[in-house]
């Protein structure tokens, strides 16, 4: 394998580190490689199978400044782009402004998601309760020819070269971009329109605001979404003619709110609350519904059914697993992290617009997360839903599953002991003609081995196993979110005589 090491961050974590979530599947990496030409290890990369795989991974680069949360580490995104049977592999950090300024310090300046934001060192910062390190290592999606970074507590957005990862600044959205609240992870793309729907959220009146980006990269909507308080979405969804918007029973704790300290906790006795506002609908215009209570992390999709809005996504058993009163840090943290803690299941809400009703259903009995479905069916009716299994009582992926919405039947793949996975993505074969006519790609990590690879699977038929292994040229990290852009949609992708001529190489 053609490798090539182009770039080291200098990190400050100390080598005789144990923390759980630096250490293992996630012990940080703080190179960049260029890799023009996958090693092929198993099978044959299809010739059918065009575009990039996109995952962000946390990858802490200092000490924090006391507790930490996988979930605060600097972003780093990697990058395996398929073209004529081939494959490349590029890796690069976010240069975010907190990791500059970091950097620029010698070490950590705000403190993560566990600790008090009063801890920061530095005035200023980013987040929806304020003063944290905007890392913006939760999500990655492909918006008019663009990867854009986002970050779960909401902050900038950070734009890189899909092909070459090359940083391209922040989103300004010509001068509209709400950097006072900023933006929160998961924006929807609609391939069909090219427009990306978003939403943000904070500690302040109305507490949530909803927008659309056109194909342009313009601010073309922005709307106050008024809550009865300071909530914790994560996730948002959308159909051809709504946007999804929610207002779950587990947030901060309000007198814990009042003395400056951040932490969640769940309200049984609140309903779970869908808002449905047209795409460009104004704020009195939305509609909540209410449903039984729990925490849902992220929808797989919403389509509409005659007078039904239908609604897929991760319900929660426990939204608020319960430890012994002598557990360790370790152990706290780890409860709002592993599925089988939360006991997340596949569920489907309709919300009827006609009588304003709700009625609810559990869709698989499989602990499950971090869906995906085919690109072409979000906002649609779709079958097909692609998650990941997960490690009992931690943050990590054993295997993938595919859900038949219509049999009910599911496939499973395990990666083995040891193997972890990452969020999968759906990358339909070129000419495809079916929903499930392509291909599943993850990245793992062995510990084992000491070795990442990329995996891509038949999506019609899981359970064979990978049709072709590809080796990285070093373990990664594990990581939260992924996506998938066709070449259709990249930059000077179909134009370029070859993938070596499109990555100016």
């Amino acid at each position: 394998m053609n490798t090539e090491l182009v770039g080291r961050i200098l990190s400050t974590l100390p080598e005789d580190d144990d923390h759980p979530y630096r250490t293992g599947a996630w012990r940080p990496q703080t190179t960049e490689w260029d890799a023009p030409d996958l090693e092929l290890i198993a099978g044959d990369i299809p010739a059918d199978l065009d575009g990039v795989y996109l995952r962000n991974t946390e990858n802490p680069v200092a000490p924090s400044i006391g507790r930490y949360h996988p979930f605060d580490g600097d972003a780093m995104v990697h990058v395996v782009g398929f073209r004529d049977g081939k494959a490349f592999y590029r890796n690069r950090f976010v240069r975010t402004d907190g990791l500059t300024a970091e950097q620029e310090a010698g070490h950590a300046l705000w403190p993560g998601i566990s600790e008090r934001p009063s801890k920061a060192l530095r005035e200023g910062g980013w987040g929806a309760r304020g003063r944290m390190k905007d890392a913006s290592s939760t999500d990655v999606v492909v918006h008019a020819g663009v990867a854009i970074t986002s970050f779960y507590q909401c902050g900038d957005l950070y734009r890189l070269d899909p092909l070459t990862l090359d940083d391209l600044g922040k989103s300004t959205w010509h001068g509209q971009f709400p950097s006072a609240v900023g933006v929160s992870a998961h924006p929807k793309v609609d391939e069909r329109t090219g427009e990306m729907l978003f939403f943000n959220y904070g500690t302040d009146a109305p507490y949530m605001h909803y927008g659309v980006i056109d194909a342009d990269d313009r601010l073309v909507h922005f709307v106050d979404i008024e809550l009865p308080g300071p909530r914790l979405p994560h996730d948002m969804a959308y159909t051809e003619n709504y946007a999804i918007l929610n207002d779950l029973p587990l947030f901060w704790d309000e007198e814990i709110l009042k003395k400056g300290g951040y932490a969640a906790r769940f309200r049984p006795d609140l309903p779970t609350r869908l808002g449905v506002i047209p795409r460009r609908g104004q704020s009195h215009e939305i509609r909540w519904f209410e449903a039984g209570p729990t925490y849902v992390l992220h929808w797989s999709n919403a389509y509409e059914d005659g007078d039904d809005i239908v609604v897929e996504g991760y319900f929660q058993d426990n939204p608020e697993p319960q430890v012994p009163a002598d557990a360790t840090y370790y152990q706290r943290l780890s409860r709002f992290l592993s599925l089988d803690g939360m006991q997340t299941r596949l569920h489907r809400w309709r919300l009827n617009m006609r009588t304003g009703q709700a009625t609810e259903e559990r869709v698989s009995e499989t602990l499950s997360e971090f869906p995906m479905i085919n690109g072409d069916y979000v906002g649609r009716r779709h079958r097909y839903t692609y998650a990941t299994t997960g490690v009992p009582g931690f943050f990590l992926f054993d295997g993938l599953l595919k859900h038949d919405g219509e049999s009910g039947k599911e496939e499973h793949y395990s990666f083995g002991d040891g193997v972890f996975g990452s969020e999968t993505a759906m990358a339909p074969r070129v000419g495809s003609t079916a929903e499930d006519d392509g291909y599943l790609i993850t990245l793992t990590t062995d510990v084992n081995k000491d070795r990442s690879e990329c995996l891509v699977f038949d999506a019609a038929n899981l359970t064979i196993g990978p049709v072709c292994r590809l080796r990285l040229p070093e373990r990664i990290s594990s990581g939260t979110h992924s996506t998938w852009a066709s070449g259709d949609v990249l930059p000077n992708w179909r134009t370029a005589d070859s993938m070596v001529a499109a990555l100016g190489l």
